[in-house]
């Protein structure tokens, strides 16, 4: 955990600035928050848990982490890094809104360190269990649970938020970023995933072409990129993807039984990245 990352946090009750005292975030209200063993804080509202365990389950990131960390998605990450060092200032200030299980932070943080720039990192999730292995991968991090509409981010802390796949909350993601800071927003394309949808569904669709404008924000077209690739997958990997998406909720149990009865798979996969900064104002 980066104490100096505390300062960018605000306490979930009375939104006043956070401190470190000793293993617990505490806030002049001394509303206090204990920093688990990892180095993790749970700054979730209580009121805000609409479910006993908030956000993606064990299952769901496991899949996500062993997945990314075998290198499916590295294009991805080393856009995201790349577009990241291109867009922030010197000593930047970096939050990750929907952070999972850390794998995009890490390789990030990586890109920095190996350009010789200084930067502070935030990131939360709504999964405590994400968060968990969040704070193991990264621990020069500063990583909470929290959900994107109630962020538990100081006011115009951010130079760059990021957004992978992730609800979009223009409120709070003004909020968070200084007049003039960069919100990066991946969305797949609409061929992304396709060759998986082909076995899950009688009737596979595409992804629909992202290209909303928002509230307080102004789109920067000729900052964006669109990163694709196509996959061949063995089996377990395969599971693995399916596991770590929605569809593995939302698929009948036909697709699902098609897809176990895969020896491979192969799909076409794509992100873009899309780039807005805060309106001054917002």
């Amino acid at each position: 955990m980066n104490p100096a990352c505390a300062a960018g946090l605000r306490c979930p009750v009375c939104h006043g600035p956070l401190a470190v005292f000793g293993r617990a975030l505490r806030c002049p209200k001394n509303h206090s928050f204990d920093l688990a063993k990892e180095g993790y804080v749970n700054l979730l509202p209580i009121q805000k848990r609409h479910a006993a365990q908030p956000g993606d389950g064990k299952a769901m990131v496991a899949a996500r982490r062993a997945f990314l960390q075998a290198g499916y998605y590295d294009p991805f990450r080393r856009a995201l890094a790349e577009l990241c060092l291109d867009l922030a200032p010197e000593n930047a200030r970096i939050v990750d809104a929907g952070c999972g299980e850390g794998s995009y932070d890490e390789t990030v943080l990586a890109a920095f360190a190996g350009a010789g720039r200084a930067v502070q990192l935030i990131g939360f999730d709504l999964a405590k269990p994400a968060v968990r292995l969040a704070a193991k991968l990264v621990p020069q991090a500063l990583f909470a649970v929290g959900g994107s509409f109630c962020a538990p981010v100081a006011d115009g802390w951010a130079d760059v938020l990021l957004n992978v796949f992730s609800p979009f909350a223009a409120a709070e993601f003004a909020r968070m970023l200084r007049p003039g800071g960069v919100l990066i927003y991946a969305v797949p394309t609409p061929r992304h995933l396709y060759g998986l949808k082909e076995i899950l569904y009688d009737r596979p669709y595409e992804n629909p072409d992202q290209n909303t404008d928002y509230p307080g924000f102004v789109r920067l077209p000729d900052r964006e990129r669109t990163v694709t690739a196509a996959l061949t997958l063995d089996a377990a990997a395969a599971q693995q993807l399916f596991m770590m998406t929605p569809y593995c909720y939302n698929t009948p149990a036909a697709g699902a039984a098609r897809l176990a009865a895969q020896q491979t798979l192969g799909t076409e996969i794509g992100f873009r990245f899309l780039v807005y900064r805060r309106e001054p104002g917002a």
